[in-house]
């Protein structure tokens, strides 16, 4: 199976980083691609584990190296995924979980057109607003912008490959569960499909003859 980049958007609060956190406690076969960014590490979050937190220079010097498959800015500051994290675990057969906004997905989508676009949305405008008031960790005028962003990224979720309401965790999911088992059976994914349809033709042309009929052509 050829593994490829799970890419999860929501507005901010939607619930992607909580979805793509249940996915990876229920399968193997996914990694999760950590990101970078510049804005201020939060009481309890760990370089490399939660972010690779990053100042603004560094992230520009890797932005003109060329080492981001994506980045984009958010809230004034900069966030992307570094090239050599989802080559890491693409490379260790495993599919990368990218946890990014619309500015970052149509990046990847240009540079991993068979990457898996799935956006997230709240099931309502007061969930939105309920989850990110939860947080208490950003000041009135952060979340008026958050609110705004959301209003524009609604307009462009018919770029992705699918949409699913979180309205019940468990439900979502599930649900991009069924997303990423489907995905994997495509015929292009599947390494060792074609060596096993030649087989199975020949075992079927086999008994064909066996039968006095002829072996068509292909």
């Amino acid at each position: 199976m050829k593994p490829f980049l799970l890419v999860l958007s929501s507005p901010s609060g939607g619930g992607k980083t909580t979805i793509a956190r249940k996915l990876l406690q229920g399968r193997d076969d996914l990694a999760y691609s950590v990101s970078a960014t510049t804005r201020p590490r939060r009481e309890g979050e760990r370089d490399g584990v939660d972010y690779f937190f990053l100042t603004r220079d560094e992230f520009e010097r890797r932005v003109a190296a060329g080492e981001f498959v994506e980045w984009a800015t958010y809230a004034g500051h900069l966030y992307g995924t570094l090239r050599g994290e989802v080559e890491r675990i693409l490379a260790g057969g495993k599919h990368a979980v990218l946890d990014i906004e619309i500015d970052g997905a149509r990046q990847v989508r240009r540079s991993f057109p068979d990457a898996v676009l799935v956006y997230v949305l709240p099931p309502s405008a007061s969930a939105l607003m309920q989850r990110l008031r939860g947080r208490n960790t950003e000041p009135p005028e952060v979340l008026q912008a958050r609110l705004a962003r959301a209003l524009d990224e609604l307009t462009v979720v018919r770029e992705y490959d699918y949409v699913i309401v979180n309205d019940d965790l468990f439900t979502a999911v599930a649900e991009i569960t069924a997303i990423l088992d489907a995905e994997a059976r495509r015929p292009s994914r599947q390494d060792t499909l074609w060596a096993f349809i030649e087989e199975l033709r020949g075992e079927v042309a086999a008994a064909v003859g066996k039968l006095g009929g002829a072996v068509p052509s292909r």
